[in-house]
């Protein structure tokens, strides 16, 4: 794809971008919440077609990156999205803390493995994006990576933010057209999210007490997604800033965003040539006479 799809939340990617781009609430023209998941279902329901283009096109793929704080809705969107498209054709994957055996490796490397294969379309929930913010908040982390480390941490980020953006490339290069989604939700609606949690029994599972740690760093986390954004937003690799502080409008923008990549691919079933269309004529007339 020559251009990222247009969207108001894209994030520039001539590095023009600043913070005051970012929203975490409605807009004013916003549709009601049950109009929203209206156009919501509609979006998904084209996407269903369109991945099945895709996968029997087998030829490129999608690859789907989402990062948020905790509470933004990563998982619940992405249920949202796939829920009705063939499952052969997509593959989840969240990146945690990493194993022993991860950390041999490059930072990258887990990550290259998880990649999606021709055909299917891949969600990242949590990814390697994570080396550049967990990691950054918390550079006591960088102690088990056996690294050689700058004494300017700033130089390690952007030596990290090139890494990716070559990444990102050589994946756009053979055929994988990558979005990447931040959840961006407000202080004030975490809050409340993580009190329902707290108050309702069915969503105790959800809260953890590092939840609370991690949310007074808060500054810290917004200091490094804003400087993400404003490394990382490429043609081959757009970001787009979506808000979420409303659950219905983030998850149509996000179905929307997908739907229109997808249709400005335009995956297309295999071409059947005549030989192909003489054999099946063949085996029509072995199977209609046995």
């Amino acid at each position: 794809m020559s251009s990222p799809i247009s969207s108001r939340y894209l994030i520039p990617t001539d590095g023009s971008f600043t913070a005051e781009q970012l929203f975490t609430t409605l807009p004013n023209d916003a549709p009601s919440e049950k109009k929203c998941d209206l156009k919501r279902k509609k979006n998904v329901a084209a996407l269903d077609d369109l991945q099945q283009r895709l996968y029997a096109e087998d030829r490129r793929s999608v690859l789907l990156v989402f990062q948020a704080m905790d509470a933004a809705g990563k998982d619940s969107t992405i249920r949202a999205l796939l829920r009705g498209i063939n499952p052969a054709g997509c593959a989840v994957h969240s990146f945690k803390q990493p194993s022993k055996r991860e950390l041999e490796h490059d930072f990258l490397w887990r990550i290259h493995q998880r990649t999606p294969e021709k055909g299917h379309i891949g969600v990242f929930n949590r990814s390697h994006y994570e080396e550049a913010l967990v990691v950054r908040v918390h550079p006591e982390y960088l102690g088990s990576q056996k690294l050689d480390l700058p004494n300017n941490l700033d130089a390690l980020w952007q030596q990290r933010f090139a890494a990716i953006n070559h990444f990102e490339q050589h994946l756009s290069n053979h055929g994988t057209t990558i979005i990447k989604f931040w959840l961006n939700v407000s202080p004030e609606e975490q809050k409340n999210r993580f009190l329902s949690r707290l108050e309702e029994p069915e969503k105790h599972y959800k809260f953890s007490k590092t939840d609370l740690s991690e949310r007074a760093c808060w500054d810290d986390y917004m200091a490094a997604y804003h400087d993400i954004m404003q490394h990382t937003s490429t043609d081959h690799a757009p970001w787009y800033a979506i808000p979420a502080d409303n659950k219905p409008y983030m998850r149509w923008q996000v179905a929307k965003i997908v739907r229109r990549t997808l249709e400005a691919m335009d995956p297309a079933y295999p071409a059947v040539s005549d030989a192909d269309k003489t054999e099946f004529e063949a085996h029509k007339y072995h199977l209609d006479h046995e």
